[in-house]
């Protein structure tokens, strides 16, 4: 949908949608209109497409706003799954806008004005929703313009160029992706987790056996190196000043949601043993974790609310990836969508509809609204709602299966490899590193101001 209605017609558009605030799964319906209202009320955070605004992006990054360069590129990908199991195409124009203006000089998500804050992982979820679009048959680009496929191999590509997986730590990508940036020296699991999220996507997608060798490779390093554990834990990351030996053992849901997804896809590809009992594995760890009481939680931040911006919308990528995993290796569907049902239920009782507005909270654990607002809040609660559909849609196509979006095995060839910050740090980007150390080795709660320079 694009805003181009006046403000004193969208206020009262707004206003009738106020009134008719109500929010029930009871049935398909139903869901699909709370989905509606919540996916009105998230768009309501995004400006891009207004006269003189930025398109892509959400309002930041702070101090210019709340909102880092990759958390719009996860909405889109919300958006997308919601476009999906409703069949409601109102947003899929600017969907399809934001997608195409971030995709930088390089058609590779490697735009110059996020370099300052570019990690593996930021660059990762905009390639993943471009890989969502192109398994769910989102309306293809002009043959003109970058197409979804393409975007998502330029993404994997420029990743697995040798420059990102030095010999540090044996392996892995880090963080960051210039060397100027803070957090430059940190192996993290949500970077490696898109690099093997997406690898094995595109290997079901495209058949092709080099995705899946590489998707095997990031998951044997992560266990390898000590960031996942034998009961599927899954932590956050460690520095290579260290050898990646001081494991930072905060626990975030999306980093279990995101290596469950890829076990499935790779289960999916291959109809191994092996991974099948991963998936099952992850699942047990995933629920054992992060939904107490079957309701969706993050246990390293929630309890005392010191979650960063980013940390408030991984609720939501959780729920859509379980539940996407349960369209891929079906043996999982009892256990995930028990879960999913009562946590749904659970999220859409913090929503509230009245003469003060209409938005939903973050604690689902209260049922109750809890004073929190953001887009992640509702990015959080659509993802919950759509996670209930997603599992009678359509599954997930490959190229051979209805995909139409064109791919390119050059794709990220002409990428800018930092070259220019391949330079010795200076004193101040010592003394930051340093500083990060100290935060990271001292407490978890310690590691959240620094994590959220872009997820």
């Amino acid at each position: 949908m694009i805003f181009s209605t006046s403000p004193l017609a969208l206020a009262g558009l707004l206003w009738v949608r106020h009134a008719h605030a109500a929010y029930s799964i009871a049935t398909t319906e139903d869901i699909k209109s709370s989905a509606s209202q919540v996916a009105w009320d998230l768009v309501s955070y995004y400006h891009g497409n207004e006269t003189g605004k930025t398109p892509g992006i959400l309002p930041g990054p702070p101090p210019l706003g709340d909102y880092y360069w990759w958390e719009a590129g996860a909405m889109w990908g919300a958006l997308i799954d919601y476009w999906k199991v409703t069949g409601d195409n109102s947003y899929n124009n600017i969907i399809t806008q934001a997608l195409l203006f971030q995709v930088g000089p390089g058609r590779d998500y490697m735009p110059p004005n996020v370099t300052a804050s570019l990690g593996n992982d930021d660059q990762g979820f905009w390639g993943m929703s471009a890989m969502l679009a192109a398994e769910s048959g989102f309306p293809d680009p002009k043959p003109s313009e970058p197409q979804w496929l393409a975007l998502a191999q330029a993404v994997f590509h420029t990743q697995a160029d040798p420059d990102r997986h030095d010999p540090s730590c044996n392996g892995g990508l880090r963080w960051q992706i210039p060397l100027s940036n803070n957090g430059y020296n940190y192996k993290n699991s949500i970077a490696n987790g898109c690099f093997f999220n997406l690898g094995a996507r595109l290997a079901r997608y495209l058949n092709n056996q080099t995705y899946a060798d590489w998707a095997e490779k990031t998951w044997d390093w992560m266990a390898g190196v000590g960031l996942m554990d034998e009961d599927h834990n899954v932590f956050d990351g460690a520095h290579t000043d260290f050898n990646c030996t001081d494991v930072n053992r905060a626990q975030f849901s999306y980093n279990n949601g995101i290596f469950l997804l890829g076990a499935a896809y790779m289960y999916n590809y291959t109809g191994e043993q092996k991974w099948r009992d991963r998936v099952d594995k992850m699942v047990d760890s995933t629920i054992r974790v992060f939904f107490p009481d079957n309701i969706a939680y993050e246990p390293a931040c929630e309890e005392r609310m010191t979650c960063t911006v980013d940390m408030l919308s991984y609720k939501g990528y959780v729920h859509r990836w379980m539940s996407t995993a349960v369209q891929l290796a079906p043996f999982i569907r009892e256990k995930v969508m028990a879960t999913l049902q009562v946590s749904t239920e659970a999220a859409i009782a913090t929503c509230k509809g009245d003469a003060t507005g209409r938005t939903c909270g973050f604690k689902w654990s209260t049922k109750a609204y809890d004073g929190s607002k953001g887009a992640g809040q509702q990015m959080n609660v659509l993802g919950a709602l759509s996670s209930l559909l997603i599992p009678d849609a359509r599954a997930p196509y490959t190229n051979e299966t209805g995909g139409t979006s064109r791919g390119d095995f050059n794709a990220g060839s002409q990428s800018d490899k930092f070259d220019g910050h391949k330079t010795p740090p200076t004193m101040a980007d010592k003394a930051g590193a340093g500083i990060l150390t100290v935060i990271v080795l001292s407490a978890a709660v310690g590691t959240f101001g620094w994590m959220s320079t872009g997820v």
